[in-house]
């Protein structure tokens, strides 16, 4: 399966990535390096992560590692990263939408 990331995941990723590098700058990188290697696993794996519970849909689905949710949309020949975000938040549809335009 082909991995892509909407425009709305590679900038969350880069948030996250700039914010985490304020105070330590090699941890910023293992951290988006783990990231994108969960991600890169779902190509083998598409149902690992669970569905998305704000939501019930099988084809949406997360990881979550260490704060941060990892959600993606499985679909046919691929994996859709949609966003990543603090665990603590909920997903609301309008940010669903926004990163599906993306």
């Amino acid at each position: 399966m082909k991995i892509k990331w909407t425009n709305q995941s590679l900038s969350n990723i880069l948030e996250i990535e700039d914010f985490i590098a304020r105070d330590n700058p090699v941890a910023a990188i293992k951290f988006t390096d783990k990231i994108i290697s969960l991600v890169e696993e779902l190509a083998l794996f598409p149902e690992k992560g669970r569905v998305v519970p704000e939501f019930s849909v099988e084809q949406i689905r997360e990881i979550i590692y260490k704060n941060y949710r990892i959600v993606y949309l499985v679909k046919k020949n691929s994996i859709e990263v949609l966003t990543i975000f603090e665990s603590h938040k909920l997903l609301d549809k309008e940010n669903l939408i926004k990163s599906k335009k993306n």
